[in-house]
């Protein structure tokens, strides 16, 4: 597979590192030489300077030969039209980003897809609405539909009362078929379980369930569960606005705040003034923060451009009593920092995007990808089609890379978690938690 990308930024140049790491053919093409820096000396990467607007430069990057043509750079209209071009000089498949929600409505797809673009993605929506899962229910740190509802993942911290603290896999205390644990963060490590692991306190556990199991879980992992009334959000951007749409729908309490009042003006002129109120201030003002009730929020949201002032904002409103916090951290290196100042969610929209994008280098069996930024890891949903590897014998006798964990599947329609015995059939869908690199590796089993 021959795959260009046009824009160098944050979601370009993860995205690269991504598919560089799978030894796929990949070149970055941007018109900054500077953002390229030494991007082909560290990594098995091809770059190029030029042009997404120059028909020349497209096709001296290859775009006439790409099977995969991904325009990302900053600006809507460069990638729309730089998709187009790629697509008339022969690119097979395109994907442009957008920042026009108009655009990404399923009615539209059609108009795009006559003018040559694929694939339309919007990262910051992506990221939104990991935020507004994020706060269905106030214990946990993530958490992520599948299978369309039939199945969830959520990520926990497990505290030191916890009933399941101690409990080795090898006991059959995990054995009850309501959930599944799939994954174990400690520290900087993930782990997959085997029968001689065991839940420790301060774990960041993932876990497989169907409907109807969260109180169980909750209760196990020693957590105590919250009514969230009033939603603090700090920053005036794309994210922030996405998310106070998706969540303005309920009886929620909703405070925007931002030092930039044309900023938090320009925000607010695209909601629902009902239940929300803008304030203009600056969350370093302590004092200011302070005295608009900080201590009252049952969440706070930290989105500003700045990964470190999320980080910081999200670590005085813990300070300040606020049980749930949640920081758009983007800047990778802070990532850890931020799950080990126990901040309550860490979302990352290039890691996101990256994530939705890379599903389309893959097999047709590959439904979805779903990044979870707080394990290092991705939750894929499989197809199983007649005759499949994955089908000729139980989950434990299958020789499954030593990374990757099924965690549940769907037959018909119906969610179920599995075990070493399970029996996977054709028809069924599969979900899979794995590191990205491991992806590849388990397509074999789904043809």
């Amino acid at each position: 597979m021959r795959i260009l990308i046009v824009g160098a930024g944050d979601v370009g140049v993860h995205l690269s590192k991504l598919l560089a790491r799978e030894n796929i053919n990949t070149t970055l093409m941007d018109e900054d030489a500077n953002r390229l820096g030494n991007l082909s000396n560290n990594y098995d990467i091809m770059t190029q300077i030029g042009s997404p607007l120059s028909i020349h430069d497209l096709r001296n990057a290859g775009a006439d030969e790409a099977d995969l043509f991904i325009a990302v750079t900053p600006y809507e209209s460069d990638n729309i039209t730089s998709c187009i071009l790629a697509h008339n000089l022969g690119a097979r498949r395109t994907l442009a980003r957008v920042d026009n929600y108009e655009y990404i409505l399923p009615e539209n797809k059609p108009f795009f897809q006559k003018v040559g673009i694929d694939h339309i993605i919007y990262p910051e929506v992506l990221a939104a609405k990991e935020i507004s899962e994020s706060l269905r229910n106030s214990w946990i740190r993530n958490r992520l539909s599948l299978c369309d509802g039939a199945l969830e993942l959520v990520v926990v911290k497990v505290r030191s009362n916890a009933e399941m603290v101690g409990k080795k896999f090898c006991t059959g205390y995990f054995n009850h078929g309501h959930y599944r644990v799939v994954a174990i963060k400690r520290h900087s490590h993930t782990i997959i379980p085997g029968g001689n692991d065991e839940i420790m306190p301060g774990d960041l556990i993932c876990v497989v369930m169907t409907e109807g199991n969260m109180e169980l879980l909750r209760q196990q992992a020693g957590k105590v569960s919250y009514e969230i009334h009033e939603v603090t959000v700090m920053g005036a951007t794309k994210i922030a606005q996405k998310t106070i749409q998706n969540i303005q729908h309920g009886k929620l309490s909703i405070k925007l705040m931002d030092p930039d009042v044309e900023r938090i003006e320009r925000v607010a002129g695209k909601l629902d003034e009902k239940n929300l109120l803008l304030l203009k201030i600056d969350m370093r003002n302590t004092d200011a923060v302070r005295d608009e009730g900080i201590d009252r929020t049952d969440a706070f949201i930290a989105v500003s451009d700045s990964s470190e002032a999320n980080i910081l904002a999200c670590l005085a409103a813990k300070r300040n009593g606020v049980r749930k916090t949640i920081a758009e951290v983007e800047n990778n290196d802070y990532i850890r920092l931020a799950e080990s100042l126990d901040i309550g969610a860490v979302v990352n929209k290039k890691m996101i995007a990256a994530s939705y994008i890379y599903q389309l280098t893959l097999d047709a069996s590959v439904l979805n990808v779903r990044n979870l930024t707080s394990c290092d890891a991705e939750v894929v949903e499989f197809a199983v089609p007649e005759g499949a590897k994955i089908t000729k014998g139980l989950i434990r006798d299958l020789k499954l890379p030593v990374d990757v964990n099924i965690g549940g599947l769907v037959r018909d329609g119906v969610g179920q978690t599995v075990n070493g015995n399970t029996q996977i059939c054709a028809g069924d869908k599969v979900i899979v938690f794995c590191p990205a690199d491991a992806i590849r590796k388990l397509e074999k089993f789904f043809r």
